[in-house]
Formats: structure tokens, sequence, C-alpha cells
């Protein structure tokens, strides 16, 4: 009776479409717009801080101008006689004495106020004769002071100094107007200043073209390794980008290459795991499956028969998915558990466990004193492949020779034998997954070609290399060699 199971297929996920287009402004656009912001705030700041000062300076010249025209006519009026007539200055004769011996600046007009109205000014100006301009003095020709006034000319300051004089006829007041024109001398640094701001509107369009320019080489980097980023796919991880430079960005341009070698390497271990795993458990699955197949259950022989031969391919299927799991995990950082060993130690518990493998000549060639960094287990579960693999390639009787030595700052263990050797061509190939070299010996089953492989990978956990050569006087020599590592120096598998 056949039994047929409703399947039912999950929906298979959208395809992934084209990355959504960019929004925003790019970097290069941020960092340039970031400098010409930065550097027009600076150059208008400093325009501003540069037109204060300098309008206070001035403002204090114009005051220095002013006090300088009233101190001259304070002296004027404590002399108190006419040079030129000897007799005594009364209000009128002495603001016209002043005015005829003083020539105002040029943005400066002197006035003598005399009784409410103007006796005389110099220089010339209709601003004295208008009401705007009588009204604004009418107190100050009194009381002394400053005012300002805005006129067709600008804004004037107007300061006056009082003088009154009692006589018989009564008290007559007038009054020296120094008036001062402001917009002249602020015309001159509102010009100045235009200047400036061309100048300064100038350097801040060509900083920004420098920091425009700057930023795109700086970035060029950046932007090649955002096109690398979107080539990059999981069946293709090939890409890299071209390094130069010594600075940072050329360190991330380095790291990222370095992850896309590391990421290329996973995969590949990946999809090698995968390839590896399927094709080599092929095989017992299609035995275990033509056995069951072909079983005739009223036969308690061949079921026995059946159940040991399925059990062996399952024993070998999981030795096989083992090694190829610990084949996987061989760069992880926690491959490795070092520590300080005595090799001289490692070297003969080796040769002891090696000693059960097979019916052998075992024998320890040497075995160097001191310590060393590595991991014991896995050095010895390495050095115990290797005499595996010497045991299978040789006969009862035959010898097999462990041994110990520092060469050159390195540590070399190797495992000699008497079989027929290595032939030179496949002295590389061996140490590659499913790789079998010749059969020959008595061993009792052939190997999975893995056994090379997990040598070499535990080698290189540890930063050393395995080779073959040949031994003297016949047979293979298998060496491991490992260099020296101090407590804090990291591994390569890390």
């Amino acid at each position: 009776m056949t039994t047929t199971t409703a399947m039912t297929t999950e929906p298979e996920p959208p395809e992934a479409g084209p990355p959504p287009p960019r929004r925003g402004l790019s970097v290069r656009a941020r960092i340039t717009a970031s400098v010409a912001l930065l550097v027009t705030l600076a150059l208008a700041g400093a325009g501003l801080i540069v037109y204060v000062v300098e309008l206070g300076r001035v403002e204090a010249a114009m005051q220095r101008e002013v006090e300088q025209e009233l101190d001259e006519f304070a002296k004027l009026r404590q002399e108190g006689v006419d040079p030129e007539t000897g007799a005594p200055f009364n209000v009128e004769g002495l603001l016209l004495t002043f005015l005829r011996r003083n020539v105002p600046d040029d943005d400066e007009l002197l006035v003598a106020w005399v009784d409410g109205k103007p006796r005389a000014h110099f220089p010339k100006d209709p601003l004295v004769n208008s009401p705007r301009f009588h009204n604004a003095v009418k107190a100050l020709a009194i009381n002394g002071g400053t005012t300002y006034l805005d006129t067709a000319q600008g804004e004037v300051r107007i300061t006056s100094q009082p003088v009154r004089q009692d006589n018989a006829k009564g008290t007559t007041e007038g009054a020296l107007l120094v008036v001062s024109y402001l917009d002249e001398d602020r015309a001159e640094l509102r010009s100045t200043m235009r200047t400036y701001t061309i100048v300064a509107g100038l350097l801040a369009l060509l900083v920004t073209l420098v920091a425009a320019w700057q930023s795109g080489r700086l970035l060029a980097p950046l932007t090649r390794l955002r096109h690398a980023t979107g080539s990059v796919s999981a069946t293709d991880l090939s890409e890299r980008l071209p390094e130069s430079g010594n600075d940072d960005i050329s360190a991330l341009t380095r790291n990222f290459n370095d992850m896309l070698a590391r990421l290329e390497q996973a995969f590949t271990d990946q999809r090698q795991f995968l390839d590896d795993a399927g094709h080599e458990l092929r095989t017992p699955l299609t035995i275990i499956g033509g056995h069951l197949e072909l079983l005739d259950e009223s036969d308690p022989a061949e079921v026995e028969q059946t159940r040991r031969l399925a059990l062996d391919e399952v024993d070998r299927m999981s030795r096989l998915v083992g090694d190829l799991i610990l084949l996987a995990k061989h760069d992880r950082p926690d491959f490795l558990t070092l520590e300080e060993v005595d090799v001289d130690t490692l070297t003969e518990d080796i040769l002891a466990k090696a000693s059960a493998l097979a019916n052998r000549d075992w024998h320890l060639d040497a075995a160097t004193p001191g310590t060393w960094r590595l991991d014991p287990q896995r050095i010895t579960q390495a050095m115990l492949q290797l005499c595996d693999n010497a045991a299978g390639h040789t006969s009862p009787g035959d010898r097999i020779a462990v041994g110990s030595a520092t060469v050159d700052g390195t540590l070399r263990l190797w495992v000699r034998d008497t079989g027929p050797g290595v032939p030179a061509e496949d002295r590389e190939r061996i140490f590659e997954r499913f790789a079998r070299g010749a059969e020959s010996g008595s061993g009792d089953r052939p190997g999975l070609g893995l056994g090379l492989a997990i040598v070499s990978a535990i080698a290189g956990a540890h930063g050393g290399t395995v080779g073959v050569d040949d031994a003297t006087p016949s047979g293979a020599r298998f060496t491991i060699t490992l260099p020296a590592r101090t407590e804090g120096e990291a591994w390569p598998a890390s």
C-alpha cells in the first residue's frame, strides 16, 4: 500500500530588486557646503569685527578733532584780548576771531552763534540757515552739549560750547558750534568694507572650489568602495580596490580588501565543504540504499550482513562529517588552545600513542628539550594522523620513527617511515582534500582523503607548514614546522 503525502510549498520570496536610489546630498557635497559655510561665516565675522572696530576708531577720531577745536577756543577765550586791537573780547568778537584764525577739517563746519542766530560760519553751507538746524541748536547754544541731526548731507553731529557776557546793555549769549559730517568718514569705511566684501567673496569661492576638488580626490577611494560593494555578490567576491597612500581612507581600502578576501575564502570553504560532503556522502548513501532495496527480509543471514554493512557505512559517514567539520573550523579563533608545552614529553607521548595503531617497529629519532607555545591536542592529532598514514603505507615489522628538533628558531616534528615514499609530483597534491596517493601496505581500509588536509590545516592554524620529502635510507618523511610565538601574539587563525 502506497501512501501519498501532500506537500505544501512555501512561496519563494520575491527577488531583490535594484538598490533604491541614493537620496540627499553626497558626502563630497556636504563637505564642500560645510567648508563654504564655515569660511563664509569666518570671513563675515571678521569683516563685522573690523567694521565695528574701525567705526569706533572713526568716531574717536572725530571726537578728538572736536575736542581740539574746543580746546583752541577755550585757550583764545582765556586770553581775553584781541591781539589785533588790544581791546577785550566780546562774545561776537571772540567767535569771529576764532573763525578767522582756525581752518576746519574737510568734514567740519564751524558756526558762530550769537543771540539765537548764526552770526558767521565757515565754510559756507546752506545747512546753517535751515529751520531744522535752528531748532536743533536753539537750546544747545545755551546749555551746551552734543546732538545729532539727519540732513541732506547725511547724519551730522553738533557740539556746542556756550559763551555768555554781561554788560551794560544786558547779557549777550553765544556759542561756538562744531558741526561734524559723520557720513564722509563713514563713507570711506563703507567703501573699504565693500572692497573687503568683494575680496572675501572671491576667497570664499576659491576655498569652496578647492574644498570640492580636494574632497573629491580624498573621497575617490570611498566612491570606488561604494561601486565595489555594489558589484559584490555571493557568486563574485573577486572585486578588489587599488591601494595607494598611507592615510585613514587607504587603511580602510586595505581593510575592505582584506575583508573581501576573508569572505571569498569563507564562501569558497563553505562551497567546498558542501561540494565535498555531497560528493563523498553520495557513495555510502547509494551503497546503503542499494542493499536495502535488494534486501531479502526472510533471510536472516542477509539481513545481518546488510546491517553490518549499513553500520560500517554510517560509521564512515560519521568520520567523514567529523573531518569536514574540523576542516571548516580550522580558521576560527577558538580552534586552538595554546599553552607552554614540554616538547620532549609531547614527542614521547605521541610515540606511545602511535605504537597502538599498528604492528610496526616504532622508533624515537629525537626529542628536543625545552618548551614551545602550541596546542598539544591539535599537534598530537596531526602527528597521529601522520603516523596512521605511515602505517597505511607500510607492512608489519617496518620501521616508523617519530622525532622533534628546534632549527633556526622553529620547532620541527616529523614522522618517518620506510614505505615506498611519495612521488615528487604528488607531494603538494596529497595535502588537498580528498586527494589520495597510491595505496600500499597492509591498511585494513582505504583512507577518506582528508587526513593530510587536516594535518595541513592544524599546521596552518599554528602559523606553520607541513611538507614531505624522501627519508633516509628509504620511504617518506613528513615534517610539521612551527614558528615561535610569544604570549601576547595572535595566531594567524584569529
